[in-house]
Formats: structure tokens, C-alpha cells, sequence
């Protein structure tokens, strides 16, 4: 039993490691992107204020919340698991 606490922690602990780790990466992709959308041209104003605006569109966005299903997907796989061995 303590076996399977010690387990559930350190999954949980390594799923918020990476999705930290993916938020962080999705974040530089986006901003990068907000980048070099305005260096190419075509958009005016100032750039800092286009990355920010870009960047509070970004986090209401869809693709932020998928980054969810790093928890989510893995646990499921687990409890299901869980449920086949033991109660099939």
C-alpha cells in the first residue's frame, strides 16, 4: 500500500514537471511565432504591445488548455488499468 503512495507521488510530481516543461516550450513557440509575424511586416504599431496582446490571446486559448491532458490522459491509462487488472 505505501508502495502505491510512493508511486502515485513521484507520477505525480514528474507529470508537473513536464507539463510545466510542455507549457513552457508551448509558450515559446507562440512568442517566437508573435516574433516573426510582425519582423516579416505588415502589422503596425509597436512590437512589444503586438507580443503582449498576442501573448493574452494565447492564454485563452485552446491549445493552452490541451496542455491539461498531460494529467489527464495518464491517469486515465492508470485508473483503467487498474480497474481491468484487478476487477476483470
Amino acid at each position: 500500500m505505501i508502495g502505491a503512495f510512493r508511486f502515485a507521488i513521484f507520477g505525480l510530481i514528474l507529470l508537473i514537471i513536464f507539463y510545466f516543461l510542455v507549457s513552457i516550450y508551448s509558450r515559446s513557440v507562440q512568442r517566437e511565432t508573435l516574433e516573426k509575424r510582425f519582423d516579416a511586416g505588415g502589422v503596425e504599431g509597436d512590437r512589444d504591445a503586438y507580443i503582449a496582446q498576442g501573448m493574452a490571446v494565447y492564454e485563452k486559448s485552446l491549445r493552452k488548455r490541451l496542455i491539461w491532458l498531460v494529467f489527464v490522459i495518464p491517469m486515465v491509462f492508470v485508473g483503467v488499468t487498474v480497474y481491468l487488472v484487478n476487477y476483470q
